[in-house]
C-alpha cells in the first residue's frame, strides 16, 4: 500500500524511553499561574479623578489578559472564562476584565518591552538563520512532482545565554 504522505517528508519517530516520553506528555498539561502582591494590588487602577465613568481594570490587569490569550490561543470571551477561573482557583478576590473591555482596550494598549536588568556584561551569541518560504505550490509539488516556488529570507538573531532574543 502507497503512503498517502511523501516518503522523503515522512518523519519516522522512535521513542527510546518510554517512561520519560510518557512524564513529558503528562507534564504538557501542567499549567502554572500566579500573581505577585504587587500585581493583586494594581489589577484595579486608582480614581483618576475625572468625571464620568472610571476604568476597572488597570492597563497591567488588560496585558496580563491579553498575553494570556495568546499564550494559550484563547478567543476573547474564553479568555475571560480561564482568567475567572484561574482567580477562583486561587482564592483571590479580583474580577476578570469582560470580552468587550479586553478588545476595546486592547486597540489602545501601549505595551513596552521590559529588560532584565543586568549587572554585568552579556554573552551575546548570533546566528544567521535561513527562514524557508513554503506556500501551497511547495505543497503540491511534493505530492505530485514538479517544482514550486521557494524563497529565502535571512533572518539574523542576537541570543543571550538564557536564549532570551536581545537583538
Amino acid at each position: 500500500m502507497n503512503s498517502r504522505v511523501h516518503p522523503k517528508y515522512k518523519t519516522k519517530y522512535r521513542v527510546t524511553n518510554w517512561p520519560e516520553y510518557e512524564r513529558g506528555l503528562v507534564r504538557r498539561g501542567d499549567v502554572t499561574v500566579w500573581l505577585s502582591p504587587d500585581a493583586i494590588a494594581e489589577w484595579m487602577p486608582a480614581p483618576n479623578g475625572r468625571r464620568g465613568g472610571q476604568r476597572k481594570f488597570s492597563d497591567l490587569a488588560i496585558e496580563a489578559a491579553l498575553t494570556l490569550r495568546l499564550v494559550f490561543h484563547l478567543p476573547l470571551r474564553q479568555t475571560e472564562g480561564f482568567l475567572s477561573s484561574v482567580f477562583r482557583i486561587m482564592g483571590v478576590k479580583l474580577a476578570a476584565p469582560d470580552h468587550t473591555t479586553l478588545s476595546r482596550r486592547s486597540q489602545c494598549l501601549d505595551v513596552t518591552l521590559r529588560h532584565a536588568p543586568v549587572d554585568e556584561p552579556i554573552q551575546l551569541i548570533i546566528d544567521s538563520t535561513g527562514l524557508s518560504i513554503v506556500g501551497e505550490g511547495e505543497w503540491a509539488a511534493a505530492k505530485h512532482g514538479g517544482k514550486g516556488k521557494r524563497g529565502w529570507k535571512k533572518l539574523h538573531l542576537g541570543v543571550d545565554r538564557s536564549g532570551a532574543i536581545v537583538a
